[in-house]
């Protein structure tokens, strides 16, 4: 053996090599008179509990020795399709990356700890001294790291654990110490935080170049195979997952729709989009398109190269300095550059602290992220379990085919499926009805978005689903449900979003018809070919919106007719686009277009 020094880089959420502090770290330690290693491996392995990796199996008749990645509750697969190809890409960007630099990545499928365990027995050139990795918070993510710990028992070999940098206040700047010190409401902590401008530390350069890899390192073992083109990888992540996912009534790609979200995986498509949001002046405009529904613009869509870490946040915010401080030419002539900061710029900021918070609360509440009562125990919600009751099996279904009767519900859960992208407003929406409306298991619809989302990220996702469900750390709590009839008046006044969508309603023209398909006549219902849907002819829920003479709505909750769901809640509400299907209305406040509801920042 060779007196060779490896350092193990095992990368999961950190999948770039700007701003990056481990490798900016290696590229110091090299220019050492005496550097502690010799030759660098970064590793990423598809972790086999939550991405399925029956795909890389070597022969058909090779059997895999893990569990299907599937998900507790709902059964979905834990990383679908959509996810799965992003994932794939960025990480075969970034092993052209690191190879631009004198090193590369080695790619393997399994149990973190095994495959460390793995490459550290199987170093026949050199010794593995270290194994470096970035911490990360989550149930798994915890699991993981103690197993890498427990993997280099005996190995001579230590763990260091990295703050993960890739968010927008850097952990050793907050302002309290333990965990349990994080204020349960967002408000409170963003104002100790503020000014956001003045917040992040500054973006680590890109190294000039990198230790290389060892001559041999040990390869994927049986009965996997790791593919050797970036075709082939996602070939062999998508190969388990079928295209249906499993749904009898998988909707159909609509005849001139384009998807919201048509984005490559990786640092280097991630760094190009930033700047065409500079140079385009959406970034200027964001504060006032962020309600959007349609196009490629009306929202940032950086969420999923932060989510794995392809861009960090900070980053972001050099772009937004940069632009606001007219100190580089990108967004020379664009509104607002040089100007300072501006409500557009602001808002991004915000939005980057509301996805540091909700990993905060992640830290701080840890297995309560997947507990039904949420972060706030509330055991007063008499939830509807898929799992145990049929007629709320009958509500998943219908919810996830995008055939619930309610038009804005449904365009989101088609274009979901089909894209695995929907907008923030309309991610608000869908969570409420399925958990304030029907009552069902918010953890299933967590868990589908966890499967179809592009830019799942853990914190985000299921912190943001308790937010809207009413179990997390919204002060409303219960109170805050929106009303989807409303909401689509509100956002997409002419229908065009959900006709998009549900192309089986472009015929019509009257918004109330649109939104509620109840409503067409049977005369039209006849022309149109809606005649026998069971989501028009029996919604899961029937809300009896009207719009008065001065343009304003008006609603009231009769129940009647329809689903599963028919004759429930008494209550009543009026307009404000919220209702409470439970019962009367609890605090005060009515919603009003334009106010900021905080939930499902991926989508941003």
């Amino acid at each position: 053996m060779s007196d060779s020094k490896i350092l193990l880089y095992l990368m999961r959420r950190d999948l770039r090599v700007a701003d990056n502090p481990v490798l900016h770290e290696v590229a110091r330690l090299t220019s050492e008179p005496k550097p502690p290693f010799t030759h660098l491996i970064p590793l990423y392995v598809f972790p086999c509990q939550q991405v399925e990796v029956s795909g890389f199996l070597t022969t058909p008749s090779d059997r895999s020795p893990y569990p299907e990645a599937r998900s507790r509750v709902g059964g979905f697969w834990r990383c679908g399709p959509h996810r799965a190809k992003f994932l794939g890409e960025s990480v075969w960007d970034l092993k052209t990356a690191l190879e631009s630099l004198g090193s590369g990545l080695e790619i393997r499928a399994g149990k973190l700890g095994e495959v460390v365990r793995s490459i550290v027995d199987g170093c026949k050139d050199g010794k593995v001294t270290a194994v470096w990795m970035t911490e990360e918070e989550g149930v798994e993510e915890k699991r993981e790291e103690r197993d890498v710990l427990k993997a280099l028992e005996g190995s001579g070999a230590f763990l260091k654990l990295w703050t993960d940098e890739k968010y927008f206040i850097d952990d050793r700047d907050l302002p309290f110490d333990k965990p349990q010190d994080l204020p349960d409401v967002f408000t409170t902590y963003r104002k100790t935080v503020e000014p956001l401008r003045d917040g992040p530390r500054s973006v680590l350069p890109v190294p000039k170049t990198l230790l290389p890899l060892p001559s041999s390192v040990q390869p994927q073992p049986a009965p996997f195979t790791i593919p050797t083109s970036e075709n082939d990888l996602l070939s062999a992540l998508a190969k388990p997952l079928k295209r249906d996912q499993g749904v009898e009534h998988a909707p159909a790609w609509p005849e001139g729709t384009k998807s919201a979200h048509p984005f490559r995986g990786g640092e280097t498509a991630g760094r190009k989009r930033i700047e065409h949001l500079i140079t385009s002046g959406s970034m200027t405009a964001y504060k006032d398109t962020r309600n959007g529904l349609l196009g490629l613009d009306f929202s940032t869509k950086l969420s999923a190269w932060l989510a794995l870490g392809c861009v960090t946040a900070r980053e972001v915010h050099q772009y937004l300095l940069e632009f606001e401080d007219g100190s580089t030419d990108l967004g020379r002539g664009v509104d607002g550059y040089g100007k300072g900061e501006n409500k557009g710029t602001a808002a991004v900021r915000f939005e980057l602290l509301w996805r540091d918070y909700m990993r905060l609360c992640t830290r701080k509440f840890g297995y309560r992220l997947f507990r039904i009562e949420g972060f706030r125990n509330e055991t007063t919600v008499r939830w509807k379990w898929p799992s145990k009751d049929a007629e709320a099996r009958k509500i998943l279904t219908r919810f996830i085919e995008g055939t619930t009767g309610i038009g804005l519900i449904d365009a989101s859960m088609r274009e979901l499926f089909l894209t695995g992208y929907t907008s923030n407003r309309a991610r608000q929406n869908v969570a409420s009805f399925l958990a304030k409306h029907m009552s069902v298991d918010w953890r299933t619809g967590a868990e589908w978005y966890e499967s179809m989302l592009v830019d799942y990220d853990l914190s985000s996702n299921w912190g943001n689903w308790q937010y809207t469900s009413g179990v997390g750390n919204d002060p409303r709590g219960e109170a805050r449900i929106f009303n989807p009839v409303k909401q689509a008046f509100d956002y997409d006044p002419k229908g065009d979003y959900v006709k998009a969508w549900i192309p089986e309603l472009r015929g019509l023209e009257d918004p109330m018809q649109i939104f509620q398909a109840w409503k067409v006549p049977e005369a039209d219902r006849i022309e149109l070919g809606l005649v026998g849907r069971e989501w028009v002819e029996k919604p899961l829920k029937k809300i009896d919106f009207h719009i008065n003479r001065g343009g304003r709505g008006r609603a009231s909750n009769r129940g009647g007719g329809g689903g599963p769901d028919q004759g429930r809640g008494g209550g009543g509400y009026r307009g404000g686009g919220r209702a409470n299907p439970r019962g009367p209305r609890r605090g005060r406040g009515q919603g009003r277009r334009g106010m900021v509801d905080r939930a499902y920042v991926e989508g941003q």
